[in-house]
């Protein structure tokens, strides 16, 4: 029923949040969303975060749902692939501080490249499968707000969480940790947003390969294997 599953979300969502919240009023500084890892940084870090984890694990998530999709639900394979890379390609980047630190500098961009590369070609590839199945799933509920999320990740956090327009706002007062408190909650509301929409399409996807007609030949070995059941 879509009804409890949004409920469902929205339960989650605010336990996460109200947890994350208490953890940091009841030992300031818990969050960790500013990090003097050496005497010789200047800029700190936000990457050992609750909020960050958390982040990481839900492109994972979606990652793996998608894979499902791809594997699981033919027609909508070129659809599952591409935000299956795509939600790949963000944990690399959000992962990028790790590999820079302890694999090597700026292996994290070789990754991305190589990834996004495989993925532009697969999608320019199967363009026309991929016209196929939006036109078979929209209107979709998922990707509306796997969209939503975008906009958020892509285009709101971007300006709303620049450091000069904090440094602005706050003139004398300008923190950075705030700056990077701020940025990190409203990137975790637009990975909610993303894992929503990729649950949501995933059933939806589901649906569609259900209702879809099976070919003559898996018609058949259903057949038998029901038959097969059924003499004992």
């Amino acid at each position: 029923m879509p009804w409890l599953r949004y409920l469902l979300y929205f339960i989650s969502i605010a336990f996460v949040t109200w947890a994350l919240t208490q953890l940091e009023l009841a030992s300031p500084g818990s969050l960790k969303f500013y990090i003097l890892l050496d005497e010789t940084d200047h800029y700190g870090t936000s990457e050992f975060s609750p909020v960050e984890i958390i982040q990481a694990i839900i492109l994972g998530v979606c990652s793996v749902i998608m894979g499902w999709v791809a594997k699981h639900c033919e027609s909508q394979r070129p659809i599952g692939i591409l935000f299956g890379g795509m939600a790949l390609i963000f944990l690399i980047r959000e992962l990028d501080y790790f590999f820079d630190r302890f694999v090597v500098d700026n292996f994290w961009q070789v990754l991305i490249v190589i990834a996004g590369s495989l993925l532009i070609a697969y999608t320019y590839r199967s363009r026309r499968r991929l016209q196929y199945a939006l036109a078979r799933i929209w209107p979709s509920p998922g990707l509306t707000l796997l969209f939503s999320g975008a906009v958020i990740l892509f285009a709101f956090v971007r300006l709303v969480g620049h450091e000069s327009l904090w440094m602005s706002i706050l003139g004398e007062d300008y923190r950075r940790v705030a700056k990077l408190a701020i940025e990190e909650f409203i990137e975790l509301i637009g990975y909610f947003f993303w894992m929503i929409g990729t649950i949501e399409y995933a059933f939806q996807a589901r649906a569609i390969a259900m209702a879809e007609p099976q070919p003559a030949a898996r018609r058949r070995r259903e057949k038998r294997r029901q038959d097969a059941k059924g003499r004992f």
